[in-house]
């Protein structure tokens, strides 16, 4: 028989205990958020349909993100045994310089449409972390903007080659100026992909107030409170700023670069330079032999050629292929700390973050960018104690089976 007792109101007292109100808004949604998904869920409730679809979408049936995603989902860790790791250290040499964590903030086109504060949100998480922020060619800060934000910090500039060679090669004079110290290549983006979400929100730049835009603003008035009393909202680096991003970027980009215009930017930046959106082992290799300092393994997070080959797919032929010197980074579809971790088991030396720091931004400005980067930090380090490793250096494709659900039909 059990034996019962009435509780003691000491007892009591101490199974109750109740958590303190938290009566700020951005901070009590932000502390209920745990994951990466958390924040995308709290950025799609606060951010007008085509301001969020245009950061969440990707190019026609959307088959290259969702199969990135999938393909770290598909990943099985192997765990070391009686290997403690009370500490770990997530810091990494990368491109010349220190980056607290494994990860940077990758370049985004038109950030301050999702949230006002925009890239100087991003850089200034960015400085307070430790980790590299990236300024895309089709940002809506400035060069100088993004430095005054993270002046000590580590500041990428990327860099698209336009019809107009000029444009690019002074883009490319003002970053080097600003003290920017790698230039991101961009390679993937002849022409533009076929962004079907935006056309069918009839999303442009500027935008353009519809009434299906003005119903889906009733809910969110503070995104337009924002929109309507900030800055005009445009391209920092751009003059042209009318049409939908599609005829922007075949406005703007040249389908013609080639390593001739490689080899013009090669010698005009003075730091180290990487290529960005290689989808190839071969092109790997050549890129490699080219002399440059490292590639990003990218399909631009799905925004342009569907079907297109699966970065994590990818890494490890790649890393075999160019050897252990040559820097490799990767990025599409990262949504977990994990995901980073069996990135740099398999081989990568660093991997970008694009839209898991949009969700943070779209969920909280600067505070949610804040907790995107917290997040991630934490699934790295939970992650790493549980396989056993203490550093990024003992990580080995050993810890990591990629599981295949794609595989390729040998001919």
């Amino acid at each position: 028989m059990v034996t019962r007792q009435l509780p003691k109101p000491a007892e009591l007292l101490e199974l109750m205990q109740f958590k303190k109100p938290q009566f700020d808004g951005r901070k009590r949604r932000l502390e209920a958020a745990l994951t990466i998904d958390d924040l995308r869920a709290i950025a799609k409730r606060r951010t007008p349909k085509a301001a969020f679809d245009y950061t969440d979408g990707a190019a026609e049936g959307e088959l290259s993100l969702s199969r990135a995603r999938q393909a770290f989902q598909d990943v099985e860790f192997h765990p070391g045994i009686l290997t403690p790791a009370p500490e770990v250290d997530t810091s990494v040499e990368i491109l010349g310089g220190p980056s607290a964590l494994p990860f940077g903030i990758a370049p985004t086109g038109f950030t301050r449409l999702m949230q006002t504060e925009g890239e100087i949100a991003g850089a200034g998480a960015a400085a307070a972390a430790g980790i590299p922020f990236t300024l895309s060619t089709l940002g809506t800060t400035s060069i100088e903007g993004v430095r005054d934000a993270n002046p000590h910090g580590r500041n990428w500039f990327q860099l698209y080659v336009m019809r107009d060679r000029e444009i690019s090669y002074e883009l490319t004079r003002r970053a080097a100026a600003a003290g920017f110290d790698t230039l991101h290549f961009t390679v993937d983006t002849p022409v533009a992909g076929a962004r079907l979400r935006d056309k069918r929100n009839g999303f442009s730049i500027p935008p353009q107030l519809t009434l299906g835009t003005i119903v889906n603003a009733i809910p969110r008035p503070w995104w337009w409170f924002d929109f309507l009393t900030t800055p005009k909202l445009e391209f920092a680096s751009l003059s042209s700023t009318g049409g939908t991003v599609g005829e922007l970027l075949d406005a703007a980009m040249d389908p013609t670069i080639s390593y001739d215009d490689l080899a013009v930017i090669r010698d005009l930046w003075p730091g180290r330079i990487v290529i960005k959106g290689v989808q190839t082992v071969e092109d790997s290799v050549r890129l490699r032999d080219a002399g440059v300092d490292g590639i990003v393994l990218s399909n631009h997070g799905g925004r342009q050629l569907d079907r297109a080959p699966i970065p994590f797919h990818l890494l490890p032929d790649v890393r075999k292929a160019v050897g252990d010197e040559f820097t490799v980074m990767i990025d599409t579809g990262i949504m977990n700390g994990a995901d980073i971790v069996a990135s740099v088991a398999l081989g990568a030396d660093f991997t970008l973050i694009g839209r898991a720091y949009l969700y943070g931004l779209m969920a909280g400005g600067r505070a949610g960018v804040d907790r995107t980067i917290a997040i991630l930090r934490s699934e790295i380090e939970r992650t790493m104690r549980l396989l056993g490793v203490s550093t990024l250096a003992e990580l080995t494709p050993a810890h990591v089976t990629q599981l295949t659900r794609l595989a390729p039909i040998r001919r």
